[in-house]
């Protein structure tokens, strides 16, 4: 009896406790980390908490007098530098404690008042150009005897990567990351106790130009966060009799060039084993000075899989493509680098064309009147003959094929793996269901968001690689589904406010290199501030908060929230679309609602028409200057809606009553602006296009009465284009919710096993491994259009979840707290199954089809409710636990 009462108490015990920081080795935070954890079903209902810590040995307790498991602020005195921390947590039931959790341990990581290193910097003889410049080595040798620990704290205007007697520390690539540099930039930290030894060691940081100075976007621009390099670095020890001392970073370094003869993270790197020897000169001390250095809320970007190729094609005596089953993020590594001498070289892509050969010219870059600039992913390396092996990690590609050029040595195909290199995100969810063609689905969009997810959310791992604000404002409820990605956005969102115009325009990428901010002349500054992109900054901290109730996040964002909307709220007073001057000199009452007169990327890349030749009419390209000039409105209009509302929201949780009042009063006069201006009657709006009704109903802007009419209307437009969709990048993702809400359901799952283009499963039976930019990514006659790596569309899989499987959080609820389960049997699907691990725990669905009955099966975690709808309708309530039960497939 004892031994059962025992582990029914620990059964009792919360588990997954964690901070809002991230790390490498060890969790590394600030000086008052937010505490968070789940508690599990068996403890029952609990009303408060109970906190134990050590910090540095010193015991601490705490407790929290209600039932909160989220985001709980540090109860103790601030940390300090370097404090070592071990916490653990119980509950408080009503008959008594829970049992204790295990011990969770993190460090606070080297505050910025802390430091005292000195920025230094490489001696740069000659500046080859962009593209084109090498990496560094930045060297100190210093002595030490009997270390019992050392922590490392290094960062750098640049990627670098540290070694220590020559072993790598630790296991993040591209550190520091990709941040606004002007504004922020993240340390690293690692447990270096076991590089050193007794007696001489070397502290080593390699240094190249990354995102700070390398090339940006797809016309290979130049970084503008600065024209220096630099690195910091302080390295802790203590040794055993107690005393400290440290290494940092000052004039007593030396420079030299690395066997990393060019390194840029777009174009490539070229390392070459036998490059001459320069003797080391001084480092440069003092020439920069960057920004704070704060710690990252996301986790690092990691090597987090390795891939042997598929199929290896001998397509010339020194030539091989490499086909390594996956596009991906990464770069490949080679161990069998052939006798001293020879030279390996590999380019990268996603498409091998017709001939067998890579083909990557469908992600050259075009612009009228200026030479095209061809795409490259190129890497290189010369063998000293050696046990060298051969791993590019100044330079990050998107690739699924490799070509493989060795002239005058054997080539051992096997030699060649794949990395897979991307923020090493938690795993939340999982879906599966009777048709295979949707599980594969569900997998190319995964993988997709995983290409694009190293660091910053990029649209592509290739020929831009920007963190396009549209594109995650897009995919953020679909990330959201997929993964743990709250300290990722935060970290990303911290740039986009850095970005902000000082007007309050949201850059349409962040971080920005190109600096708009700065360059308000610039032609694309003029293209900055559009809705839809700059809406992300509302849209994506609310989805943070209502998937993971965390209001931080929102009270991070409020001034930049606030700024923006008031922007556009200015804007849409002020600037008319020329259109409504022309319909009349003065504005009539409703028009300053509306915003209509400033640049909109409007619904962008909508499925375009073919000329009888089979040549597509995209209108954007035949007449760039009417696509500019036409009005957008509708679509402007309806994201200040939904801008505005989520700021009376927000207002209401950060507790602004004022503010939550007037924006919400806006809200309804631009709801009513819209109307008047695009609502016509029984529902039809104004564009008349699918994507403005999707949108339309989406975001509530229908009323009531005519919804039916509007979804009516949304049906006949799929119907007159073939059952296909029309919609375009920012209504695409909605558009099955909206028709399966609306009850057509039918028709939603009509157009999600659609074969044809523009579809999704085209793509798949294409053999598309990405979600494709273009909906015919890969023609009839197996030519490339386009990015083959852009996961906006693939967003279509958050339906699996929410309709398929049948999961969705109420309306009225934050962190999963209540939800809803109402599969949605369609398309022939018999059966469908999944999880999603909530800030409550793991909630668990399973349905299948037995006869003229829908069995379902749920696991609700502590602090969630749950309840089940049936296709007949029939409700059922469910409370923490299991649940099992059947109703009719009536209305399925």
């Amino acid at each position: 009896m004892t031994i059962a009462r025992n582990l029914e108490s620990l059964a009792s015990a919360p588990y997954d406790l964690r901070i809002d920081s991230g790390g490498d080795g060890f969790v590394v935070s600030g000086a008052a980390p937010r505490m968070s954890f789940v508690v599990p079903v068996e403890a029952g209902d609990w009303s408060g908490v109970e906190l134990e810590a050590t910090v540095d040995g010193v015991s601490l307790i705490a407790t929290v007098d209600s039932a909160e498991h989220l985001f709980l602020a540090w109860p103790w005195t601030p940390l300090s530098s370097g404090q070592r921390v071990q916490w653990r947590v119980r509950v408080q039931a009503a008959d008594g404690p829970s049992a204790w959790s295990e011990w969770a341990r993190f460090e606070c990581g080297l505050l910025d008042a802390d430091w005292s290193a000195e920025w230094i910097s490489p001696v740069e003889h000659e500046d080859p150009g962009y593209g084109a410049r090498g990496a560094h080595t930045l060297a100190r040798s210093f002595d030490a005897s009997e270390i019992v620990s050392a922590r490392l704290y290094s960062t750098a205007l640049g990627v670098y990567q540290a070694t220590i007697n020559g072993h790598r520390v630790g296991t993040a690539e591209l550190s520091p990351g990709s941040t606004s540099y002007d504004r922020t930039l993240h340390a690293q930290a690692a447990d270096v106790t076991a590089l050193l030894r007794d007696g001489g060691n070397t502290l080593e940081l390699e240094l190249s130009d990354g995102w700070y100075r390398g090339q940006v976007g797809a016309f290979r621009l130049p970084a503008g966060w600065g024209t220096t390099p630099a690195a910091r670095a302080e390295l802790h020890l203590v040794l055993s009799d107690g005393t400290r001392s440290i290494i940092r970073t000052d004039g007593a370094w030396t420079s030299a060039p690395s066997t990393v003869i060019r390194a840029d993270l777009m174009d490539g790197q070229t390392t070459d084993f036998l490059a001459d020897t320069v003797s080391p000169e001084p480092v440069i001390v003092g020439a920069v000075d960057g920004p704070p250095v704060s710690w990252s809320p996301a986790p690092p970007v990691r090597v987090v899989e390795t891939r042997d190729a598929v199929n290896a094609a001998r397509i010339a005596d020194d030539v091989w493509v490499l086909d390594f089953g996956q596009n991906a993020s990464g770069w490949i590594r080679l161990t069998d680098l052939g006798p001293v001498g020879t030279r390996t070289v590999i380019d990268y892509g996603e498409h091998v064309g017709p001939d067998g050969d890579l083909d990557t010219s469908h992600l050259d870059s075009t612009k009228p009147g200026e030479p095209d600039v061809v795409f490259v992913q190129h890497d290189e390396v010369v063998s000293a003959g050696g046990d060298e092996v051969f791993e590019p990690r100044h330079t990050v590609h998107g690739f699924q094929f490799a070509r493989v050029r060795r002239e005058g040595a054997p080539f051992d195909v096997s030699s060649a793996q794949m990395r897979i290199v991307q923020t090493d995100l938690r795993r939340t969810a999982a879906f599966e269901s009777s048709d295979a063609a949707l599980n594969r689905l569900h997998e190319v969009a995964d993988w997709s968001f995983r290409g694009n997810a190293v660091d910053v959310p990029t649209d592509c791992p290739t020929r831009e690689r920007l963190a396009w604000t549209g594109d995650y404002q897009v995919f953020a409820p679909t990330a959201a589904r997929l993964y743990d990605v709250l300290g990722f956005t935060r970290k990303w969102l911290q740039s986009v406010r850095d970005d902000q115009l000082d007007d309050g325009r949201i850059a349409n990428f962040s971080p920005d290199g190109r600096r708009i901010k700065r360059h308000l002349d610039d032609q694309f500054a003029m293209m900055t501030g559009s809705s839809g992109w700059g809406d992300a900054i509302t849209f994506v901290p609310w989805e943070m908060y209502t998937a993971y109730g965390d209001a931080g996040v929102l009270a991070e964002n409020w001034d930049a929230m606030v700024r923006w909307v008031d922007w556009a709220r200015g804007a849409a007073r002020t600037a008319r679309h020329h259109s409504r001057v022309e319909r009349s000199a003065e504005p009539l009452p409703h028009e300053e609602y509306l915003w209509d007169g400033t640049f909109h990327w409007g619904e962008w890349t909508e499925p375009v028409p073919k000329a009888e030749d089979g040549s597509r009419l995209d209108p954007i390209k035949t007449n760039p200057m009417a696509w500019f000039m036409a009005d957008k409105g509708e679509v402007g209009t309806a994201y200040l809606h939904r801008s505005t509302r989520i700021l009376a929201d927000a207002a209401v949780v950060l507790g602004r009553p004022e503010d939550a009042a007037r924006y919400a009063d806006d809200a309804d006069r631009i709801l009513e602006a819209w109307r008047t201006e695009y609502l016509r009657e029984g529902g039809r709006t104004a564009q008349d296009t699918q994507a403005a009704y999707v949108r339309a109903l989406s975001f509530g802007l229908i009323p009531e009465a005519q919804r039916a009419g509007a979804g009516e209307r949304l049906v006949e437009l799929v119907h007159e284009a073939g059952t296909h969709l029309g919609t375009g990048f920012l209504a695409t993702g909605d558009l099955l919710p909206v028709l399966a809400d609306a009850g057509h359901a039918d028709l939603a799952y009509e157009l999600l096993f659609q074969r044809s283009a523009p579809s999704w499963l085209h793509m798949i039976d294409k053999g598309a491994t990405t979600i494709w930019e273009d909906w015919e990514g890969i023609d009839d006659e197996g030519v490339a259009h386009e990015s083959l790596n852009h996961y906006s569309k693939g967003a279509v899989i958050r339906f699996l979840h929410t309709h398929t499987l049948g999961l969705r959080q109420d309306a009225d609820s934050v962190a999963w707290e209540s939800f809803t389960i109402t599969p949605l049997p369609g398309g022939g699907v018999s059966w469908a199954k999944g999880h999603l691990d909530t800030p409550q725990g793991r909630i668990r669905v399973e349905w299948r089809v037995e006869g003229d009955e829908l069995v379902v099966e749920v696991d609700v975690p502590a602090g969630s409710r749950a309840t089940v709808v049936f296709p007949d309708g029939a409700t059922r309530t469910a409370g923490p636990g299991s649940f099992s039960g059947a109703g009719g497939l009536v209305g399925a």
